[in-house]
């Protein structure tokens, strides 16, 4: 594993140098679109006793500092994004390593409900995926966590992973959508008891001294009868790399096959 580890950093470095000029996502407008609404719109209205608005919820219990809003996305069917309360730029910003870091993921596991709301069905939780896009593949400068349905084609991948799975990162053989990634299994029944940023940080050898560079996803899974998560990371690259976002399917089609 370490080879690889060492080829994908060096063509991050590579890829750093040039992604201004080759990646179309920087090119979005407004890259604090979704720190304004949150912060100037729904934590402001939660305080006065308004309502979220126009977030779907916002928990601050912990206060301002470890709040999350939920806020339906304008792509897609269903999907939610987990946004933080408090300004993090995104997966690169240190803040989310520490103790106090807002649970995004968490709160974004939560938001599974109102995902089921807007479909009019519940989901087994396979169905169900958390994810975050690397710094050079993503359109906002407000850390969001995208909560939405699976590709039916990843979940028939990572169902035949399963029985593979333990507690240490693994470089997958069989790609998702195209591009291969490291994987590895979190019990865990809500993520309340986990950081799956420091998962990633601590457990692939470079990333914490590269967070930026890397995209992270949680699928809802179930292992030996127990709730739990896959957990998949992949790197930046200019062929569409670092962006984990495209292992879930914004038109839900998984949600006309689950029971």
């Amino acid at each position: 594993m370490a080879p690889n580890l060492l080829k994908n950093h060096r063509r991050i470095k590579k890829c750093a140098a040039v992604v201004l000029v080759l990646c179309p996502l920087h090119a979005r407008a407004d890259p604090n679109a979704l720190w304004r609404i949150v912060h100037d719109q729904c934590v402001p209205h939660v305080q006065a006793a308004e309502g979220p608005k126009p977030c779907e919820t916002v928990d601050l219990t912990g206060g301002v500092e470890e709040g999350v809003a939920i806020l339906k996305d304008l792509i897609g069917v269903a999907q939610m994004l987990a946004i933080p309360t408090r300004r993090i730029t995104g997966i690169e910003d240190p803040q989310m390593l520490a103790p106090d870091a807002p649970p995004v993921f968490a709160d974004g596991w939560k938001g599974k409900v109102l995902v089921e709301a807007r479909l009019g069905k519940q989901l087994p939780r396979e169905a169900v995926a958390l994810t975050i896009n690397s710094k050079w593949a993503r359109s906002q400068d407000q850390l969001h966590v995208h909560v939405d349905c699976v590709a039916q084609s990843v979940s028939e991948v990572l169902a035949n992973y399963h029985s593979a799975l333990d507690d240490r990162w693994l470089a997958m053989t069989e790609p998702l959508r195209g591009r291969k990634y490291f994987v590895r299994r979190v019990d865990s029944t809500d993520l309340e008891d986990v950081q799956p940023l420091r998962l990633l940080a601590d457990g692939l050898e470079g990333a914490k001294a590269n967070m930026g560079a890397y995209s992270l996803a949680a699928v809802g899974a179930t292992f030996d009868g127990k709730p739990g998560f896959v957990l998949l990371a992949e790197s930046f690259s200019l062929e569409g790399g670092g962006h984990a976002e495209d292992i879930q399917d914004h038109d839900c089609a998984i949600a006309n096959i689950a029971p």
